[in-house]
């Protein structure tokens, strides 16, 4: 099973930022078959970029590009919400669904997590689930807990297996330059495939990424940790020399 590196550009950059990112992605990976094969490399750039993104990346089928979000409705009276539907009609392949930002600043539940990845599969988008703890959380002994939990709530039902993808990412390590070690990974991560077992006979099928301050200089131990498929880069995916360190990494 390849690495899947994917990048998440958050609220960054603009129209002409997004065209050279990736420009520059293409071109620093077009001629690195080592990465290409060992590698799938995706990009999430904000909703009014990814027409530009679409555009750069149109005949090279190597990087591929998703959204941040989409709606939990299939359609209608929502204003300001983008559906999967629209997301899929843009040539989006994947979708990131419950990020620790859209948990703590949107207030978005589990039961809504669980709703958009209904709608993404509907579309035939790959949702890149995420669960995590907070710092407190983990000082209090319920880290475990609380990313079973967050699993149990926020997945589709998955009657055999759907291609989905979970992002395990310790809300303590996002943007603060704290990073879970190795061993923290590797325990989160046999736990999270675990408990995938129980929803769907294919758990092993499935990628399960680490997202929280991976960087080039911690990229290497990650990757090769038991149960890691890969990584869902913040920060880092804005420069391409240090995406695509990480990516040579794996």
């Amino acid at each position: 099973m390849k690495k899947l590196i994917a990048g998440n550009w958050k609220t960054n950059g603009s129209v002409d930022d997004a065209r050279a990112l990736v420009a520059d992605i293409i071109n620093k990976l077009e001629p690195d078959e080592a990465v290409l094969e060992s590698c799938d490399i995706l990009v999430c750039p904000p909703f009014l970029h990814i027409p530009a993104v679409r555009h750069a990346t149109h005949g090279y089928v190597a990087v591929q590009f998703g959204a941040q979000d989409c709606s939990a409705y299939e359609s209608g009276a929502y204003t300001g919400d983008v559906s999967a539907a629209m997301l899929k009609d843009s040539s989006c392949s994947y979708v990131i669904l419950g990020h620790s930002e859209r948990r703590q600043y949107h207030g978005e539940t589990n039961a809504v997590v669980q709703q958009k990845a209904e709608r993404a599969l509907e579309s035939d988008l790959i949702p890149i689930i995420c669960v995590g703890e907070t710092e407190e959380e983990r000082e209090q002994g319920k880290a475990e807990e609380v990313v079973i939990a967050q699993l149990q709530h926020s997945l589709p039902p998955l009657n055999d297996f759907h291609q989905i993808v979970i992002a395990y990412e310790p809300v303590w390590a996002i943007g603060t330059g704290k990073t879970a070690s190795a061993e923290d990974a590797r325990h989160m991560h046999t736990l999270i495939r675990g408990e995938l077992a129980k929803h769907t006979k294919n758990a092993e099928k499935v990628r399960i990424l680490y997202g929280g301050s991976m960087k080039p200089d911690n990229a290497a131990e990650l990757l090769a940790t038991e149960n890691v498929d890969g990584g869902l880069i913040g920060g880092a995916s804005l420069k391409a020399d240090q995406f695509l360190a990480i990516a040579r990494a794996a």
